[in-house]
């Protein structure tokens, strides 16, 4: 396997699990809240990096960098949904109320504030209304992350093999 063909499979994961996102959100009537959007985001980048990697098919300093690029994506998305998994798991006295939906506080608050408030956490994102094998869905993002930047690394820092070409 070559680090291109490992990097279109990264893609296209990453592509599969926005559209489950998405089927979830318009089909299973699931809204999701603005740490599972942050976390869309996250799998977004994350596949963006994969196809820009495989549509160039650097050479090794080139693979190195994407590997680190991917590493990154993945770890930001590992945090935002560990995150969201311990506001899941707060006691129910403890979590913060609902505060404004995100398109509210990205017309009113800088990118900053948003952050910083999406990320303290609220009511509608200690919510679970999904569970499969007994996770919740930030789980199974945490996981696939975690999987995908390993995938990442493993794809582009390994030795390629040698290319016949006739």
């Amino acid at each position: 396997m070559t680090a291109r063909r490992g990097n279109i499979l990264g893609f296209l994961a990453c592509a599969g699990l926005l559209a489950y996102a998405y089927y979830a959100q318009f089909v299973m009537h699931l809204e999701p809240c603005p740490l599972c959007i942050f976390q869309r985001v996250g799998v977004f980048v994350l596949g963006v990096m994969f196809l820009i990697a495989a549509l160039h098919d650097p050479a090794v300093v080139g693979r190195r960098i994407y590997a680190a690029l991917i590493a990154v994506a993945a770890l930001a998305t590992i945090g935002i949904a560990l995150r969201h998994l311990y506001i899941q798991h707060l006691p129910p006295g403890s979590v913060p109320a609902c505060g404004a939906n995100l398109d509210f506080m990205l017309k009113v608050f800088s990118l900053s504030e948003v952050l910083v408030k999406v990320l303290t956490g609220s009511g509608e994102c200690a919510k679970v209304s999904w569970e499969f094998l007994g996770l919740a869905m930030p789980g199974w993002v945490l996981i696939s992350a975690a999987v995908l930047g390993a995938w990442g690394l493993w794809s582009n820092l390994r030795r390629q093999p040698p290319v016949l070409r006739f």
